[in-house]
């Protein structure tokens, strides 16, 4: 037996050292000492070894874009090159269902990522030249046009703070008054009119009053509620800032929300909704901020 072991050795060892053979199944000799086939046989066509395997292995095939520079023998797999920069190289085979090759190029020059695809040329990405150019004149745009609004915003706050002598404001009708009194100025002064919103927050004795008349939920008469509807804060705004009046007053909170969306926003403003709830009793509150008015 060790005879016989030994002279499959040989056989196998004879075969892989030769070029253009492969081990047939059956090299070797059986236990009865009888010899069934040949230790080696040729490559098939369109198959090679190049003596560093067993078995003959398929040829490749050049992918597309090149051609064929040297056939596939028994000895050798085919050569590529590439006929625009005469680039040569060895294909390799992927394992898939079908034998697809791809090309590792041999040029210092040229990089290939691990699935085998070449970059892409260097006319390719010329598109997003245009587009970056049109992307950045978007932006500058954009906020020039931002810039000009802040500007121009903050030039009316300032004029509407400076204006002292009446109350003008586009698309705010003047103040209705009760009924048997038609005169504006009766109830309040040009001043206060045109006293900024943030007066009312500043002077806590006016502030108190106005909460102490607004804030109780009362049938027939107009609260804060409605206050906060007519600066249009949303239902759901307006319920849970009535669920924190424990820890903090609605009405001051709707002031406040105002001063932040609003900060151009006078004491006029608030008057002119007042005069729509028929609250003509806050209004009357609002009257005693005229002290504060004058030391301003």
């Amino acid at each position: 037996m060790a005879e016989e072991r030994d002279k499959d050795a040989e056989c196998y060892s004879y075969t892989i050292q030769s070029m253009r053979y492969q081990v047939t199944p059956n090299c070797g000799k059986d236990d009865e000492g009888s010899t069934h086939e040949v230790g080696n046989t040729l490559c098939k066509e369109n198959t090679f070894n190049d003596g560093s395997s067993a078995c003959c292995r398929p040829c490749a095939s050049c992918r597309p874009g090149f051609r064929e520079s040297s056939p596939c023998t028994s000895t050798t797999d085919i050569q590529c090159e590439d006929p625009g920069s005469g680039t040569t190289g060895v294909p390799v085979t992927v394992p898939t269902s079908k034998h697809v090759s791809t090309f590792l190029s041999i040029k210092p020059t040229t990089q290939i990522n691990e699935g085998g695809t070449f970059p892409p040329s260097p006319g390719a990405p010329m598109w997003a030249v245009p587009l970056v150019i049109l992307i950045s004149i978007t932006i500058v745009v954009i906020c020039a046009c931002l810039i000009f609004r802040k500007r121009k915003r903050g030039q009316q706050t300032v004029l509407s703070y400076r204006r002292r002598s009446s109350f003008v404001n586009a698309g705010f009708a003047p103040l209705s008054a009760p009924t048997g009194n038609n005169d504006q100025e009766g109830l309040l002064s040009p001043n206060i009119l045109s006293a900024p919103l943030q007066t009312v927050l500043d002077n806590l004795d006016v502030l108190e009053e106005l909460v102490i008349l607004l804030d109780p939920e009362s049938h027939g008469v107009k609260t804060t509620k409605h206050l906060a509807s007519h600066c249009s804060f949303p239902a759901t705004w307006i319920t849970y800032t009535y669920s924190m009046k424990e820890s903090k007053s609605p009405l001051k909170a709707v002031l406040e929300g105002v001063t932040c969306r609003h900060p151009d926003w006078t004491v006029g403003h608030l008057a002119k909704l007042l005069g729509h709830m028929k609250r003509y009793d806050a209004i009357a509150v609002l009257a005693k901020l005229e002290l504060n008015v004058i030391e301003m």
